[in-house]
């Protein structure tokens, strides 16, 4: 009768942990497809094991004790006056704290190594896209090519993207789980991010912070294409009848709940990103200035507005 008992708990236990696994594939942060993305999958199943050293034993504890000291066990070892053992006592401080040391360091080295404002080297010419965070949707400029989508970016396999990312509404998340690194939008600073595909196919993008009534429908596409496809691309976004210059873009801008559908714009107000960040700083206020036809004049008024 015990043993039935015994094998009816491992084998609840086989399954959930059969079930776990086969879930993963399924979930996106466990399946990977960029240099950043294959680091953090490391980084959460190394931590998930580490805590696992000491949870799945506590968990075994709480049900074997119960049961080998009850009342009704004459065959159990009676101590009344036990009180210490020093075994336990190394046991209970070395394990946890041998594991929290370790977590410390992988803490430590991998957010050095995954810092979402380093470059990532590759043989490759880095992507330069600027993103902006709208109500409810996102803004996508490529300033080297001229061009803006809306709701939609795509991208040279393994090649690096070096994105610029503000906000012209509250605080938002973008975020592409499969490759990696979340990072906020915020109004008037600009934050940085560098990720990399290196398997081709289309990636779900998305705003992870709350930010009002079309929150849910605020995602985006990320394309991962040959260079042949890149290009080929670019080339139908530049036919597209439509301009993003300041007029457009205050319709834009403009909340809307739903979600928007991809959009195109063949050509792009010089500056555009600059101006939206620089907005919000209160000194433009206080002295308002024509919106730029050009990049902004000096570095300095870039690097405030990359503060954290």
């Amino acid at each position: 009768m015990k043993r039935k008992k015994y094998f009816v708990l491992a084998s609840l236990l086989s399954f959930w942990a059969l079930a776990f696994l086969v879930g993963c594939s399924r979930v996106v942060l466990f399946d990977p497809k960029g240099p950043i993305g294959e680091a953090e999958r490391f980084v959460i199943i190394a931590a998930i094991v580490l805590m696992a050293i000491v949870v799945i034993p506590v968990f075994f504890m709480a049900f074997w004790f119960p049961r080998k000291y009850r009342a009704s066990n004459t065959a159990a070892t009676y101590l009344p006056k036990w009180s210490y053992s020093g075994k336990i006592d190394f046991f209970m401080w070395a394990v946890p704290f041998t594991i929290v040391i370790v977590l410390a360091i992988l803490a430590w080295t991998t957010t050095h190594a995954l810092d979402p404002y380093k470059p990532i080297p590759a043989a490759s010419k880095p992507i330069n896209i600027e993103a902006i965070s709208l109500d409810w949707k996102w803004l996508f400029i490529y300033p080297e090519e001229n061009i803006a989508t809306v709701n939609e970016i795509t991208f040279p396999v393994e090649a690096p993207l070096s994105f610029r990312i503000t906000s012209d509404t509250v605080m938002t998340s973008f975020f592409i789980p499969q490759l990696g690194s979340q990072m906020y939008a915020m109004a008037g600073m600009q934050t940085r991010l560098h990720l990399l595909a290196d398997k081709p196919g289309t990636f779900a993008g998305q705003n992870q912070q709350i930010s009002g009534i079309g929150f849910s429908d605020m995602y985006f596409q990320a394309h991962a294409v040959s260079p042949a496809e890149f290009q080929a691309w670019l080339q139908k976004v530049r036919q597209s009848q439509e301009k993003l210059d300041l007029n457009r873009y205050e319709q834009l801008a403009k909340p809307q709940a739903g979600y928007h559908p991809v959009t195109y714009f063949s050509a792009v107000k010089p500056g555009l990103f600059e101006d939206i960040v620089r907005k919000y700083d209160p000194a433009w206020k206080e002295h308002p200035m024509p919106m730029s036809r050009g990049p902004l004049s000096t570095r300095a008024g870039t690097e405030v507005a990359e503060g954290n």
